[in-house]
């Protein structure tokens, strides 16, 4: 008796675990979450069989195309260069021949984000759809039709698909350039095309592979006086926004959604700093100017947008400062009062201030398109920001109520950004991008760039250093506490230098 009911105890076990596999939308296999991206109607799930692993995946939405994207999604997240190939087939004959099952690469979990996909549709059709830039339409480039094996693979900025029926993918069928953060999200998914239908999928043979790093970012140090750059040390994966501490110290960067110090003259192994729940921290780190504190953007929970946090420069529990989202921090006033950041508000990105304990933002800008990178003087009387409102972006002044904003840069062939004041008060840097090269509100990693220096008084600038980088060399003040020296960061693609 005793045995007959030890039996069915570990029977009812075993069902119990896996409805709660199948019913809790967390990870499965070798992938770490999952859930409905956009708002579908009905809800999805997952199901995994270890033994065989295979994946059964049910979902909704009404597509993934367009603007915006309705799925549910089984993912894991990413760095560097990778693949991810399945055998997939649908359940059934279907409701739409427009739904699709596929693997896909994802900037963010929300509806709207950048992204790639090898899709299976109802109707056999195999396509490499893409987003170029959240927000906007899906563009595709349709492969063979029919196959059932599908193979993603992102290097760099490039983007491959393979298919083929039967056997593991072999050949390209599509590729295209397409910007993407080093971290991103990639996994499974299915659509149904249809807001009052489920469909299920099945996914076997499902492989991801990180594949060899061909990024190096690359730490170094300019003398400012003679142009010398060292090298303090060389990373084969993505490294961002190396700040100064105010004691010299340390150098601050933030790598893989987490943040680490490493010693700028003898340097050893990166040390990471505690963030606590923040694991999704962005390169807009910045510190008090007596370096108690730092200030962090970081990608929450509930909706992967961007919110500003506080927390002990040797790292603690994050306090929240602005609920709303996004926002994107730049700067801390020198008497630890207020921050300032960029934040999207009602389809307008401009700059605010806000308490450093919360409260209330005030809105400091008003024109149209992008206003960014606002940042203090260490004086408190200006915060110095770039904007778009002339056409290129440039960078600009104002007081810190928001009055008297004034142009400081007047440049007819390149964008300028993030505008760094030394800690003396005396120079600028920034980093310009070459007219042509992106939209004059873009950022983009990977890209011809120039250091530069100008007078905080305003005059004529002049180039200290051109590089391969962008996005993530200097995107927070990285000037030394001498004024002396910039920390930046630099990158090469494969084993040629650029």
């Amino acid at each position: 008796m005793k045995s007959k009911l030890f039996i069915k105890a570990a029977v009812c076990a075993v069902i119990f675990v896996f409805m709660f596999v199948s019913a809790d939308n967390r990870g499965a296999g070798i992938f770490e979450g999952s859930g409905d991206v956009g708002s579908p109607k009905l809800k999805g799930a997952v199901a995994y069989d270890a033994k065989s692993g295979k994946y059964t995946l049910s979902g909704a939405g009404q597509n993934v195309w367009a603007e915006s994207d309705e799925f549910f999604y089984l993912w894991r997240k990413a760095t560097g260069n990778f693949s991810i190939s399945a055998k997939v087939s649908f359940k059934g004959k279907g409701v739409n021949p427009h739904r699709k099952v596929g693997v896909m690469i994802r900037e963010s979990l929300t509806g709207e984000s950048r992204y790639a996909d090898v899709a299976v549709h109802g109707d056999g059709l195999t396509s490499l759809q893409y987003r170029p830039e959240t927000g906007k339409a899906t563009k595709e480039v349709v492969g063979p039709k029919d196959g059932d094996y599908i193979y993603l693979e992102r290097r760099g900025n490039k983007i491959v698909m393979k298919t083929a029926t039967g056997k593991s993918p072999q050949n390209v069928t599509g590729e295209i350039e397409l910007n993407l953060p080093m971290s991103c999200y990639v996994g499974l998914y299915v659509c149904s095309h249809e807001d009052n239908a489920v469909e299920t999928a099945y996914f076997t043979n499902v492989e991801y592979k990180p594949l060899q790093s061909e990024l190096t970012s690359i730490l170094e140090i300019l003398d400012v006086t003679t142009g010398a750059r060292t090298t303090v040390r060389e990373f084969p994966y993505q490294i961002e926004a190396a700040n100064w501490t105010p004691d010299g110290k340390w150098l601050i960067y933030n790598s893989g959604g987490r943040l680490y110090r490493i010693s700028p003259d003898s340097p050893g192994e990166p040390e990471m700093i505690n963030t606590g729940f923040a694991k999704g921290c962005n390169n807009d780190h910045v510190l008090t100017f007596d370096g108690k504190m730092i200030a962090i953007s970081h990608g929450t929970k509930e909706d992967r947008k961007s919110r500003v946090y506080t927390l002990p420069i040797e790292g603690g529990t994050p306090r929240l400062i602005t609920p709303m989202a996004p926002s994107y921090l730049h700067g801390w006033s020198p008497d630890s009062k207020f921050l300032t950041y960029c934040a999207e508000r009602n389809g307008n990105f401009d700059v605010y201030i806000i308490p450093s304990e919360g409260g209330e933002e005030i809105r400091l800008t008003t024109s149209e398109g992008l206003d960014d990178g606002p940042e203090y003087s260490p004086d408190g009387r200006h915060i110095w920001f770039n904007s778009v409102r002339s056409g290129l972006m440039q960078v600009w002044r104002m007081n810190v109520d928001g009055s008297e904003q004034t142009q400081m840069t007047f440049d007819e062939n390149s964008n300028a950004w993030f505008p760094h004041v030394s800690p003396d008060g005396q120079q600028v840097a920034y980093i310009i991008y070459h007219k042509g090269d992106l939209n004059p509100d873009q950022h983009l990693a990977n890209k011809n760039v120039e250091l530069r220096l100008m007078p905080a008084a305003g005059g004529e600038p002049k180039t200290l250093v051109k590089l391969f980088g962008g996005q993530g060399t200097i995107n927070v003040n990285s000037w030394s506490p001498d004024s002396k020296r910039l920390s930046f960061v630099s990158y090469r693609l494969g084993d040629t230098a650029r």
